[in-house]
């Protein structure tokens, strides 16, 4: 069976083309090396998807050539004691970690805000209707 399709069917990628496009920038990997999207898949290979910060490793358990319910498709493949604990660590540092956009108090400034920031920074432009150098 095909990579992409497989992981089609495991529901790690909504689509084929997504599952392909991963392939293709080298985040899928089988045994350790790097896959192409016809590689073939077979029952007891070691497949490796980073999927943001984070690498999942399954072991592949079955194949199937359709796309099934998340449970069906849960049962195609085992992820591993350590992918397992990478993950939930990642999880944790995720929840320990603030959200830099939080720290923002306040949006862009409006033109008001704006001009009175430029007035006390002394680039008032007084009566002058242009920003060229001659007047």
């Amino acid at each position: 069976m095909r990579l992409d399709k497989w992981l089609w069917a495991a529901r790690f990628y909504k689509t084929r083309t997504l599952a392909t496009d991963e392939i293709g920038k080298g985040r899928v990997q089988i045994n350790g090396l790097e896959a192409k999207p016809a590689r073939e898949v077979k029952a007891g290979d070691t497949v490796a998807i980073r999927q943001g910060p984070v690498i999942r490793t399954v072991q592949v358990r079955g194949l199937s050539q359709q796309r099934g319910s998340a449970p069906v498709a849960q049962q195609l493949y085992e992820e591993t004691a350590d992918s397992l604990r990478l993950r939930e660590t990642a999880a944790e540092q995720r929840r320990l970690n603030s959200e830099p956009a939080s720290s923002i108090e306040h949006g862009r400034p409006t033109k008001r805000d704006r001009r009175s920031l430029e007035k006390a920074q002394g680039k008032d432009w007084g009566d002058r209707w242009s920003a060229s150098a001659d007047r």
